[in-house]
C-alpha cells in the first residue's frame, strides 16, 4: 500500500523533479502540493510567480493545491502560526509525510526537520546530497522545461532572468556558482515536463528590480511571467 505524501511546492525545477521521482516510485501516493503565497500580490512568496500560473501548473500535473497565504513582510511568528495550521490540517487528513526539494543546505534541512519535530509528520528529501550537476542533467534529460523568473544580481548577471535553462544556459552560467541555484542565485518556473498533461504557455512581461530588505540596495531582478491562455479542455 502506497504512503500518502504532501509535496512542498514552489513551482520551480527542484520541487518538480523531486515530485517526479516520487511519482515514478511505487512507494508514494501524492496527496497535494503545499505552496506559500503572498496575499497582497497573489504570487508565490519566494519566486514571485502569479497564482494563476501556479494553479495552471497544478491542473496540468493533476494535483490539488494546499495554499498557505501570508501577508507581505510577514513576521516570522505569523509565518510559523500559519505553517503550523497547515501541518495540522495535513495531519488531520491522515498524512504523515511532506516532501522537500532541498539539495545541500544543512541549515534549511535542519529548519524543516525542527519545524516538523513532534508533529507526527516526517520530512522526505529525494534530492538530498546529490550533485547539482547531475540533478540539472537529469532534469533536462527527462524533458522538463523551465524559465528563470528571478536572479540575485549580487551572484549572477540579471540577463539570466527570463532565460530557459538549456545547454547554452549551462555553458554561459558562471562556474563558481551552483548550477541549481541552491544558494539563491536564481529561481525558476517549470512550464512543461513528462508529468505535465499539457505545457503551461506563457509570455514574459515587465521586469523589476527589488531591494534587499536588509541593505536596502537594489538586488533581486524579477520578470513577470504572464499566462498565455489556450484551450486545454
Amino acid at each position: 500500500m502506497k504512503k500518502k505524501i504532501v509535496v512542498s511546492f514552489s513551482g520551480g525545477k527542484d520541487s518538480i523533479l523531486a515530485l517526479y521521482r516520487l511519482q515514478k516510485s511505487k512507494e508514494w501516493e501524492i496527496d497535494s502540493l503545499l505552496t506559500t503565497l503572498t496575499e497582497d500580490y497573489e504570487r508565490t512568496t519566494m519566486h514571485g510567480v502569479r497564482n494563476e500560473l501556479l494553479e495552471m501548473q497544478a491542473k496540468s500535473l493533476g494535483l490539488p493545491l494546499r495554499a498557505v497565504w501570508i501577508p507581505k513582510d510577514c513576521p516570522n511568528e505569523l509565518y510559523q502560526q500559519r505553517m503550523a495550521q497547515a501541518v495540522d490540517d495535513i495531519k488531520a487528513d491522515g498524512i504523515q509525510h511532506i516532501m522537500f526539494g532541498d539539495i545541500f543546505l544543512e541549515d534549511v534541512k535542519k529548519y524543516r526537520e525542527t519545524m516538523l519535530d513532534g508533529t507526527g509528520i516526517t520530512p522526505i528529501f529525494p534530492l538530498w546530497g546529490e550533485s547539482s550537476e547531475q540533478i540539472i542533467e537529469e532534469f533536462l534529460s527527462e524533458g522538463f522545461k523551465t524559465v528563470v523568473c528571478c536572479s540575485d544580481t549580487l551572484k549572477i548577471d540579471a540577463s539570466f532572468t527570463g532565460r530557459v535553462i538549456d545547454e547554452q544556459f549551462i555553458e554561459d552560467y558562471p562556474k563558481k556558482h551552483d548550477i541549481c541555484g541552491e544558494n539563491g542565485e536564481f529561481h525558476t518556473f517549470v512550464f512543461d515536463g513528462p508529468n505535465f498533461s499539457f505545457p503551461v504557455t506563457y509570455t514574459l512581461g515587465e521586469t523589476r528590480m527589488v531591494k534587499d530588505i536588509f541593505s536596502k540596495e537594489d538586488r533581486f531582478y524579477y520578470v513577470d511571467i504572464l499566462l498565455e491562455r489556450v484551450d486545454n479542455s
